[in-house]
């Protein structure tokens, strides 16, 4: 069994900065991808960014503002946040793909909510 547990949420004005942080933990013998998404009431869950072998994926509404990143040491990713706009209000979703002793795993942590104030 894995786990992703994420931390880092909270208020700031428009304008401030947040680090969001998922580390997962369990039977891991490999993490393909670890990234983000969001979601606000009513609207569907949306990529944020992804975190890849191969590089960074960014959405284009945070592109030059978020930058994703990786600890591999200690299987966690995180969510720089920068120049913060109340339409980054949402529950940010940490997501990996994990290979583990059950195979190929794809999980979520429980969420993390973020608001931005102006």
């Amino acid at each position: 069994q894995v786990q992703l547990v994420e931390s880092g949420g909270g208020l700031v004005q428009a304008g401030g900065s947040l680090r969001l942080s998922c580390a997962a933990s369990g039977r891991i013998s490999r993490i393909n991808v670890m990234g983000w998404y969001r979601q606000t009431p009513g609207k569907q869950r949306e990529l944020v960014a992804t975190l890849t072998s191969s590089g960074p994926t960014y959405a284009d509404s945070v592109k030059g503002r978020f930058t994703i990143s990786r600890d591999n040491a200690k299987n966690t990713v995180y969510l720089q946040m920068n120049s913060l706009k109340p339409e980054d209000t949402a529950v940010y979703y940490c997501n990996a793909e994990i290979v583990s002793g059950l195979g190929i795993v794809r999980t979520w942590g429980q969420g993390t909510q973020v608001t931005v104030s102006s």
